[in-house]
């Protein structure tokens, strides 16, 4: 009888300790049953920190062709100056830098070769009176057949050939800018004066006061940057996509992040051979607003092609770290507790404010995502 009673007491001690054990087993799977949020946020951080709440949209996104290229001016405001005889420099006033206006001083030069040209100009111009006479007498002359035409001839071939031998010394002394007239009077200079062609400022000298320069030298550089544009090379797989009209985006990397605008004015229709590039000329917009860009400054460009719809999330949500780029997803909201998922994106076009989010039709589209906020709250 006791064995017996022993016998059922340990039977009923061990199924009250199987029925613990079940209900400790079947309080951790109803635990376990919800998912673990990676990022919990209270209700009171949310509110305090500024946090945001969005889903992922639907946007509209340019198309872009990638160029570069450098600001420049048109050829008509590029002027490099030269001289049309050669000489020694005089008197050399200007600085890289400094403004001129068009019919200003530029360069004196020197050379005892003016004073020669302007002596042979007044000589010849003497001997014209005197030829012109003989070659009009001759000509009478024989008209009546008094003179033989031989004569008349060689008087003609003379006259004409100091009047060409005059006209061409006088526009070499014009292109000098040395009066002719002082130069019949008898008042004869060393001094060639050199004018500027057009108002702009000094890009670059090439001389020094005292050297010698010869026409083939250049002298100096005027640039007026009044009117200044994009110069770009777009790579011959993109120049089928490039109109006239079309909005660029660009900024000048070397010395800010600020991004300008302009549009395609015009477009090149040849090759160059090495780099496999065309040629693209764009106008930039509110011109005169602009900052003082340096002609020659290197620019990287965007030019817009078009447009594509993709799924996207403000770029504030998307959190780069390392190789990857990861948002927090919503998971549920629960005691006044926000419960976040971090879940890995693959990043693409961005505009506006936002990015797109090519790997899209792998996330819920009725899940809510943090786009405030999501910097400090990820993590490695």
């Amino acid at each position: 009888m006791k064995k017996s009673l022993k016998i059922t007491v340990q039977f009923l001690v061990l199924l009250l300790l199987l029925s613990c054990g079940n209900s400790s087993t079947e309080a951790e799977n109803t635990e376990n049953s919800k998912p673990k949020a990676d990022v919990t946020v209270s209700q009171k951080q949310f509110d305090g920190a500024g946090l945001a709440l969005d889903y992922i949209k639907e946007t509209t996104f340019p198309d872009w062709v990638e160029a570069s290229g450098m600001i420049d001016v048109p050829p008509e405001n590029r002027a490099v100056i030269t001289a049309f005889m050669g000489g020694y420099i005089k008197d050399n006033p200007l600085l890289i830098g400094d403004a001129v206006k068009k019919g200003q001083v530029l360069i004196t030069l020197e050379n005892p070769e003016f004073v020669a040209l302007q002596q042979q100009f007044q000589e010849l111009a003497e001997q014209l009176d005197y030829l012109k006479s003989e070659y009009e007498r001759q000509q009478a002359l024989v008209a009546e057949n008094i003179t033989s035409k031989k004569n008349f001839l060689k008087a003609e071939s003379d006259y004409k050939r100091s009047v060409a031998t005059y006209n061409g010394l006088q526009k070499k002394l014009q292109m000098l800018n040395i009066s002719t007239s002082q130069a019949l009077a008898g008042n004869f200079t060393s001094l060639a004066r050199i004018y500027a062609p057009i108002t702009g400022t000094i890009a670059e000298t090439f001389v020094s006061k005292g050297s010698y320069v010869s026409p083939a030298d250049p002298i100096m550089e005027i640039i007026d940057i009044d009117h200044i544009h994009l110069e770009l090379s777009v790579f011959e797989k993109d120049m089928m996509k490039v109109r006239k009209g079309q909005p660029i985006n660009f900024k000048i990397p070397e010395s800010s992040d600020i991004s300008y605008t302009g549009e395609v004015h015009l477009i090149g229709n040849s090759l160059n051979a090495e780099g496999r590039t065309v040629k693209v000329h764009g106008h930039i917009e509110n011109e005169n607003d602009t900052p003082n860009f340096a002609v020659g400054m290197f620019i990287e460009a965007k030019i817009e092609t078009g447009e594509t719809t993709a799924m996207a999330l403000p770029e504030t949500a998307v959190v780069n770290l390392g190789d990857s780029y990861y948002v927090l997803q919503l998971n549920r909201k629960e005691n006044g507790e926000y419960l976040f998922d971090q879940v890995e994106v693959k990043p693409g076009k961005t505009a506006n404010g936002l990015m797109e989010i090519r790997n899209a039709d792998e996330l819920p589209k009725d899940k809510q995502y943090l786009t405030e906020g999501a910097f400090e709250l990820i993590q490695e």
